[in-house]
């Protein structure tokens, strides 16, 4: 493959916390993602994308960061980390680091100094202190995690901004220091050898100058996305990333080659959205259509072909994702254990013969439902508490994975360890990676399978698309002479001509089953391509 690797990568989310445990704490650790490095490799995909590792208070497990340039001591240390970059670069593999420029925590040593300062002081303008309206908050922002975006300090007049939890007040990128800050942040981690950066809420950073409310100021609350358009998407943020891109443009003429920088940039048309990927801005930004639409193929079409315009439009790759740590899992989100499995497994394979980028989350490649049965009391989640029960978050997705069908935490901690920070359910010995490895019929096998096809097809690579014509809920498409066809209508279809190279599930008859899907290496006639419908 001659493109840049970002442009065709398969990258795989590591959420640290939940993804192999060392020392026996119950917490996933650096180490632990170290030694399962080579299941990564195996599993065939190019690079990893590892969520926030820096110490932190935990308020919102990571995202809430304290120190910028450190490891929290909870997953290691600094030369835990350069040995996890150093393995993963022999292996073949990317690392990733995730960025946090919207908030910090509220430990912060900036933070901790404007709490303690007096209102006026300049140690407060690195964020946002406003006077309030009597007893009520400055205006009517709300979290999106739920409830007010502001905290009053207490015995003052002053309240601060917090787009989610109170533990993480919103940086002012007006103030010099804070872009400074940020500069140095990224230069910390290229010099340790990072490949790039996920860049969280990458559309936050400045808000309105005036604190206006606007016509909708509760609209993040009630989507629970970047809604309210006074606090997110100012026009300012552009030049914050055409500055990092000149900085990792600088490291590109490494041994490393390109570093590149992914934003999470959600809640835009996508006009604005392409704007994140101009040419001197940010490489790629996550498609999220995937994540929301239903297993429908006019919806699928519909968010592919959305995605191919705006690379088309900016000169970018597509970013395909089916899942994350904020999303419930896609098995439960297409049926359930069952339906929802095969339904996956057709998604998976749709997704792996698509031109750009594909970022897996981790688990999914062994077919893990959501634990929606999670008791109450364990429930970490600051959603979960915010609203007050009402909406029960994200901890479901983010279960500690299990590696083996022995052991109190599947293989997820060394024998006789303290119990995994959030408890996993009985039934995931049915999903543990070590059986999966040996059976061929395997949802891990299949995404294995799939990325080293993809591999070796260069089916991650600029080439064209072309929709082939068929009934309502079937979705086909060729890339040269491999066609992909999957079935999410109720009845089977008939399969294309051509020798069957991959299937989503095993089938005996000539017509693909519904929910079910195939890659084919046409040999005969060509089928013939969409027509366009007036």
């Amino acid at each position: 493959m001659t493109e840049a690797w970002w442009r065709h990568s398969v990258i795989y989310q590591v959420y640290v916390r939940s993804f192999a445990d060392s020392n026996g704490d119950g917490i996933g650790d650096l180490k632990g993602v170290t030694g399962r490095l080579p299941y990564l490799a195996d599993l065939g995909v190019d690079g990893i994308w590892l969520t926030p590792c820096y110490p932190s208070p935990q308020y919102d497990h990571g995202y809430d960061i304290e120190n910028h340039t450190d490891i929290d001591p909870a997953y290691g240390d600094l030369d835990d980390f350069d040995q996890l970059v150093a393995e993963a670069h022999r292996l073949g593999l990317r690392v990733l680091l995730d960025v946090v420029p919207n908030h910090c925590a509220i430990t912060h040593p900036w933070f901790v100094e404007a709490l303690a300062a007096e209102p006026g002081n300049p140690a407060r303008e690195r964020f946002h202190f406003a006077d309030g309206d009597g007893d009520a908050p400055p205006n009517g922002w709300r979290s999106m995690f739920g409830g007010p975006a502001w905290t009053r300090v207490p015995g003052t007049s002053q309240w601060y901004l917090h787009l989610f939890t109170p533990g993480q007040p919103d940086c002012n990128w007006r103030h010099p220091d804070v872009p400074e800050m940020f500069a140095k942040v990224l230069r910390f981690w290229l010099d340790r050898g990072v490949d790039g950066f996920r860049i969280d809420a990458a559309q936050g950073l400045f808000k309105h100058p005036e604190l206006a409310d606007g016509d909708e100021p509760g609209a993040d609350e009630l989507t629970r996305d970047a809604a309210n358009p006074n606090a997110w998407n100012q026009p300012e943020v552009h030049e914050v990333y055409r500055g990092w891109r000149a900085i990792v443009d600088e490291y590109a003429h490494s041994d490393l080659g390109d570093r590149v920088l992914v934003g999470e940039v959600t809640g835009l048309a996508q006009a604005h959205l392409a704007d994140y990927v101009r040419a001197d801005e940010m490489h790629q930004a996550f498609l999220f259509d995937l994540l929301h639409v239903p297993f429908e193929a006019g919806e699928y079409r519909r968010a592919i072909d959305r995605g191919l315009a705006l690379a088309a439009q900016t000169g970018s790759a597509p970013t395909w994702v089916l899942g994350n740590h904020d999303t419930t899992r896609v098995v439960t989100r297409y049926g359930g254990a069952s339906l929802g499995a095969e339904r996956a497994r057709a998604a998976f394979l749709l997704l792996a013969a698509l031109p750009g980028a594909v970022y897996v989350y981790q688990g999914d490649e062994l077919g893990l439902p959501e634990y929606i049965d999670l008791p109450d009391e364990h429930r970490a989640d600051p959603i979960f508490r915010r609203t007050g029960g009402r909406q029960l978050g994200r901890d479901g997705c983010r279960i500690p994975l299990p590696w083996t069908s022995e052991g109190t935490s599947y293989g997820f901690s060394p024998d006789g360890a303290q119990a995994p920070w959030l408890p996993q359910p009985p039934w995931f010995a049915a999903y543990e990676a070590d059986s999966q490895q040996a059976d061929s019929a395997s949802t891990l096998r299949l995404y294995r399978d799939l990325l080293r096809l993809r591999r070796d097809l260069e089916l991650g690579l600029d080439t064209p698309l072309t929709w082939l014509d068929q009934p309502p809920h079937v979705l086909t498409f060729a890339r040269g002479d491999l066609v992909c066809l999957v079935n999410t209508g109720p009845d089977p279809v008939p399969a294309p001509d051509g020798d069957l190279i991959v299937a989503s599930r095993p089938w005996t008859s000539a017509a693909v089953p519904p929910n079910s899907g195939g890659w084919w290496r046409m040999t005969r006639s060509r089928p013939r391509p969409a027509r366009l419908r007036r």
